[in-house]
């Protein structure tokens, strides 16, 4: 189905929103912002639902070219939580074991175990299979 959106509408849209070629974190902060109230609004209309694929297309381009999930593993993933937090190795003793435990979970040495992957997705709040 093709919706028929209203060229006018649309364009005052554009002027209140200005969509762009998101090139920062803060910029796609403010094209998730607007497209979350764009999706709770009720009775959207036409253009604001193109307005809304939009948004979404452009924060997906951002996010796949800035957090590329490529050959993801439970080590890399941990890795990236750590520097999204930016957590050192210390900083997750408490969750893995000793600092010789962590230290070879963090350095790749010893594979995750089940048991450390709850504690890791309690920790994070994430799903603990990203670790397994």
């Amino acid at each position: 189905m093709t919706l028929t959106i209203n060229p006018d509408i649309y364009a005052n849209l554009l002027v209140e929103y200005q969509p762009k070629v998101i090139k920062t974190d803060e910029e796609n902060e403010h094209a998730i912002a607007l497209a979350e109230k764009l999706a709770h609004r009720q009775n959207k209309t036409a253009e604001e639902s193109v307005l809304y694929e939009l948004l979404i297309a452009l924060i997906e381009k951002y996010e796949d070219e800035q957090y590329p999930m490529g050959e993801s593993n439970p080590h890399s993933m941990l890795l990236h939580l750590m520097e999204a937090r930016n957590l050192k190795q210390a900083d997750l003793v408490g969750v893995l074991g000793s600092s010789g435990v962590t230290s070879e979970v963090v350095n790749g040495k010893r594979e995750i175990s089940k048991t450390q992957a709850k504690a890791l997705g309690e920790f994070f709040h994430v799903d603990s299979g990203l670790f397994i």
